[in-house]
């Protein structure tokens, strides 16, 4: 497990899997990034600060010798992301579809049902909105979504955990979407929890991600039985990226 974690950290990060267990703040370069680039990582008992080649040594200066914590406040990132993966030692996953106790009225009537679709499987729901952090299908009707475990109520999919692939082999990202109405009803729980065992079967370790202003995909994330791994800033407030990307063109 923690090699395929640390194979994804280093690529992301550019650093290598010695400096990611030891104890030091590493500052490393992505070279294949042509805007200005700023990312960092909390992994372990070591930070990373991952910088474009132009940024690296004005980053280094203003960050050497700074705690984690004031690393992770510097004012060219902004927000966090907490990544879980499954406790594999804890009891089996899976729960059966007569285990999701609904606690809301909307729940308590429903007529569930439940599938798992892989690979060329999951091409079978184009056409499919709402689902943007689990199934989102491109204007091609391809879609990065390798494995899907989907609710239905009386026919309508309700409900959706998806899964992509990462930049490492076997090792897949989590994402869960219930529709309005359908919330508050562990819906979210189960799914997450049921592609868990779906996909530890097959020997691909899966990861959930969640802002840190998040607290019910944290919720969703502890009651699957998924612990922290690592944190990262969201990315830079240079790239274009960032929703403030007006206040922040006039920055020099």
């Amino acid at each position: 497990m923690n090699t395929k974690i640390e194979a994804l950290l280093s690529k992301e990060y550019a650093c290598t899997s010695e400096e990611l267990n030891g104890r030091e703040t590493i500052f490393s370069i992505r070279a294949d990034t042509k805007r200005p680039f700023i990312k960092i990582l909390a992994y372990r008992h070591c930070v990373v600060v991952c910088t474009s080649e132009e940024l690296h040594e004005k980053i280094r200066g203003i960050l050497k010798g700074k705690s984690r914590d004031e690393i992770f406040e510097l004012p060219y990132v902004y927000g966090q992301t907490i990544h879980y993966i499954p406790d594999l030692s804890s009891a089996d996953t899976a729960m059966a579809p007569s285990d999701l106790s609904p606690v809301n009225t909307a729940a308590a009537s429903m007529s569930l049902e439940w599938g798992f679709l892989f690979e060329k499987e999951v091409l079978s729901l184009r056409g499919l909105t709402g689902f943007g952090n689990s199934l989102e299908f491109a204007a091609d009707g391809s879609t990065p979504t390798r494995a899907v475990c989907i609710i239905k109520d009386r026919g309508k999919v309700v409900g959706a955990a998806g899964a992509a692939a990462s930049s490492v082999e076997g090792m897949w990202e989590v994402g869960v979407d219930v529709l309005e109405g359908y919330r508050n009803a562990r819906l979210g729980t189960w799914l997450v929890r049921r592609l868990t065992k779906e996909l530890t079967d097959r020997n691909i370790l899966p990861f959930y991600s969640a802002s840190v202003t998040n607290i019910g995909s944290q919720m969703v994330a502890s009651r699957c039985g998924y612990i922290p791994a690592w944190v990262d800033t969201f990315g830079t407030t240079l790239d274009g990226s960032s929703v403030y990307q007006e206040i922040v063109s006039r920055m020099t």
